[in-house]
């Protein structure tokens, strides 16, 4: 096996975390119909029970930091795929569980668990185990799996529905959607133990010659020898002290910088744009709710394709240019949202503003902040400093998935003066700081090493 396909399939296995992060989140957007009224939900109760698995993916993200550092990425991401796999089945409530709400939140929050773990571990691993010069690439993989996971699982939900009757669909349908996320649970699990261990977590912990074996499968063996020294070298120079000490400025500015860079990656309103697209598209064109499948399909079809424009321009373009063109065309497309939205002249303007900003997205924030946070964060603090990044990024989301609704139900948002548009001119302000943050503090990361990156910082 060339070195070349060795490094692509263990870049696959790994982003399989991204798929099932995907596949989780969307399952229960096609479960979740049918099991409220098997449990008579009212709004509050649906609403914890679609919600609850972020909750699991905030603890899942900040308990990722210490299973990474102890445990290494690889048996982290061992764990997540055990919580997938035990969050698919429970989900279903086969007949030896409580046929209770209790019981679904529950599993529901483990397989949030997974998600927290995978969403740090997936691709820090995949940017430790990659070369420069195609580690943005590589690491995009990991976004577009997360698309996949939301164009499969929204496919597979609806043709388990749709072969159903909907008494039969509330009655176990909807057990069986959760039930399908145990194939590729299973065959992340199954396949992670093939993968070999983070070359940078082996020499953090003393293991150089295990360290240069791996590096030696994905490198010639003069490049490895040389990438092997500069690693140990980055090490030395971050242990003159015995501890870390975290709230140190030079450190504590690089963690708020990521973390902030991450947060403003919900605060583009993406989350809110697919949680709730199905109403816009009803406003927009008319669509009814049993249109719901074709407004996913778009909308996944949409993200696909320049998730897959992002993969071949990230280390051609850089991340900061993409960030630049993204978050112009975020601005375009709420634009012609609000503005519609503002005039009351709901139409195909406002379905093109919903596309333009999903694309321009998939095309930058999506990806590109997950290329920059497995990149950004020195060797010797990058599982913590990920860790809080990504735990603030899924409370993030969940205070955006929480308060859109109210502010779009507000008295101030419904009145004459916006008319409904309001939430989309607070995202554009915020996508507005997201320019600011990339050109004031990001710094470029295509084409260099990691303890290159990290220079950037003891230089600043």
């Amino acid at each position: 096996m060339s070195k070349k396909t060795f490094l692509l399939l263990i870049t696959a296995v790994s982003a399989l975390g991204g798929l099932l992060f995907g596949y989780d989140t969307g399952v229960i957007n096609g479960a979740q119909f049918y099991l409220s009224k098997f449990f008579v939900l009212d709004d509050v109760m649906k609403g914890w029970v679609v919600g609850s698995a972020l909750i699991g993916c905030l603890f899942g993200a900040i308990a990722a930091g210490f299973l990474s550092i102890k445990l290494g990425r690889k048996q982290s991401l061992i764990i997540s795929a055990v919580l997938f796999t035990l969050s698919a089945y429970g989900s279903g409530l086969p007949e030896l569980f409580p046929q209770t709400v209790s019981t679904l939140v529950f599993f529901r929050i483990l397989g949030g668990l997974g998600i927290g773990i995978a969403s740090m571990n997936a691709p820090m691993y995949i940017a430790e185990i990659t070369p420069s010069d195609i580690r943005g690439k590589m690491v995009t993989y990991y976004q577009l799996a997360i698309v996949i996971g939301f164009f499969v699982v929204f496919l597979a939900t609806y043709f388990i529905g749709n072969n159903l009757s909907e008494a039969q669909n509330i009655d176990f349908g909807w057990r069986r959607m959760f039930w399908s996320e145990l194939i590729p649970s299973l065959l992340f699990l199954v396949l992670l133990f093939f993968v070999p261990k983070s070359p940078r977590w082996l020499a953090l912990k003393g293991k150089d010659d295990e360290a240069l074996v791996v590096l030696n499968k994905i490198h010639d063996e003069e490049f490895a020898s040389k990438e092997l020294e500069d690693i140990k070298d980055s090490l030395t120079k971050s242990t003159d002290k015995v501890k870390v000490n975290y709230f140190s400025k030079a450190i504590l500015g690089i963690i708020i910088i990521g973390t902030a860079l991450s947060v403003l990656q919900q605060f583009t309103g993406i989350n809110a744009v697919l949680y709730y697209g199905a109403d816009i598209f009803e406003k927009a064109l008319g669509f009814g709710k049993e249109d719901v499948l074709a407004q996913q399909i778009l909308l996944a079809f949409i993200n696909l394709i320049f998730t897959f424009v992002a993969m071949f321009t990230v280390d051609k373009f850089g991340r900061k240019p993409l960030i630049y063109i993204g978050s112009g065309g975020m601005i375009l497309g709420f634009l012609l949202l609000g503005v519609s939205l503002q005039q009351q002249s709901v139409g195909i303007i406002s379905l093109l503003g919903v596309l333009i900003f999903i694309g321009s997205f998939a095309l930058s924030m999506g990806p590109v902040v997950w290329v920059i946070l497995s990149e950004m964060f020195p060797n010797k603090i990058r599982s913590v400093a990920m860790s809080v990044a990504v735990a603030a990024q899924w409370a993030a989301n969940y205070v955006v998935s929480q308060s859109f609704p109210v502010v779009m139900g507000s008295e101030v948002n419904n009145g004459p003066t916006w008319n409904g548009s309001l939430p989309y001119f607070i995202f554009i302000a915020f996508i507005l700081v997201i320019v600011f943050v990339t050109y004031k503090y990001i710094p470029e990361t295509k084409g260099k090493t990691l303890e290159e990156i990290e220079g950037f910082w003891e230089e600043a």
